[in-house]
């Protein structure tokens, strides 16, 4: 069971189990009342009380029938980010007298992934084939190794829903083998890590992608979308999937521009994001797409070379000499802005500060150079 009283550090990190990232399940050994897919969504679990499906009660989640076989449930999750896993969180969110009572989490670093039989788009109301048992079997899953022991779980109620549970293991992990002791239902599976991959030198490459290993080190605000969201791979899917801050109070009642257009306010917003590598910035691209209303007026982008412990609060944050790399330019809203030329410092920078002003948001960011060697 698990006994942290708040929400810890690790959930600051790349959603790495997230569909939107590339996760998905390759196989369950039941899907009945609601598929194993749910687990990997983005969105929070929601509970409709008078929805019922042909196999029963509608669910937000992976819930199995109530089993009458020898045995256990258990699903298999490729990672859509190969990474070092740092926590989980385990939501049982609805789940209150059908919830699994207690789970383990298994993972591995599968190279060469045998031919599977694909799963149908929905598999309510289905369980494992034959076909799919035999070529599972293939990957001895249960023989991986244990990351969390078998451990109790908390009913879906608001005060007992979230369980989190630090992990420490250090293997880059590929998939993940989640066991339910015996049966039941969880909304979701969050796994938070950094994702590791190997980058050619030669190659120009988004530097501060997640998919290449670029993590977000901190923030002012996120108050409608976190700032990790504007490094994920491919184009944001709406307003949702980007980075939001709040209005800020102290913008003035009455606003002005500068000589360039660009809107005079004292305050602003900021996400620092370390690189995959320390890289040579070449351009960089700048994406409102979805803000409308509500896209920044200007964008600034700074960099600096340091280890990743310097950046180990906000006061440091603010105390660094940051360099420009872009300075201040005016945003339109639900557009691409590419930059090239207007870039003053090219690196070598291990990490990023980006500027919004004065609040809004953005969907993606992206850093494009070639990394750094010595």
């Amino acid at each position: 069971m698990s006994t942290l009283k708040k929400i810890p550090s690790f959930t600051e990190l790349n959603e790495i189990s997230s569909e939107l990232n590339g996760s998905k399940v390759i196989f369950a050994t039941d899907d009945w009342f609601a598929p194993a897919e749910n687990l990997l969504k983005q969105e929070e679990p929601v509970f409709k009380p008078n929805v019922f499906t042909d196999c029963g009660k509608w669910m937000d989640g992976w819930e199995t029938r109530r089993k009458r076989v020898p045995g256990h449930d258990w699903c298999i999750i490729k990672l859509g980010l190969s990474g070092l896993i740092r926590g989980i969180h385990v939501d049982t969110a609805f789940f209150t007298g059908n919830y699994a009572p207690r789970f383990s989490l298994q993972a591995v670093n599968l190279q060469n992934e045998p031919p599977l039989p694909m799963r149908d788009e929905d598999m309510m109301g289905q369980a494992a084939s034959l076909q799919m048992w035999e070529s599972i079997s293939s990957l001895n899953s249960d023989k991986w190794p244990t990351i969390l022991p078998m451990t109790e779980l908390r009913p879906g109620y608001e005060e007992t829903r979230h369980n989190f549970f630090p992990i420490n293991f250090d293997q880059v992990c590929t998939h993940i083998r989640l066991n339910m002791y015996p049966d039941g239902g969880i909304a979701r599976l969050r796994i938070y890590g950094e994702a590791i991959c190997k980058v050619n030198a030669n190659e120009i490459i988004d530097l501060i992608s997640i998919k290449n290993g670029g993590v977000c080190k901190g923030y002012s605000n996120a108050h409608y979308g976190h700032p990790r969201n504007i490094i994920r791979p491919d184009q944001a899917m709406s307003m949702a999937d980007g980075w939001e801050t709040a209005r800020r109070l102290d913008r003035p009642p009455i606003l002005e521009t500068d000589q360039f257009g660009i809107l005079k306010v004292t305050g602003n917003e900021w996400a620092v994001f370390k690189l995959s590598s320390a890289g040579y910035i070449s351009h960089l691209e700048v994406d409102t797409k979805y803000f409308k209303g509500n896209f920044p007026a200007s964008v600034r982008i700074e960099g600096v070379l340091i280890r990743d412990d310097v950046l180990s609060s906000k006061d440091n944050i603010n105390k660094i000499q940051w360099e420009t790399v872009l300075g201040a330019e005016k945003l339109s809203p639900d557009s691409l802005h590419w930059y090239e030329k207007e870039i003053k410092g090219r690196g070598p920078f291990s990490h990023v500060k980006i500027t919004i002003a004065p609040d809004g948001g953005i969907s993606r960011v992206r850093i494009y150079g070639k990394i750094h060697t010595l």
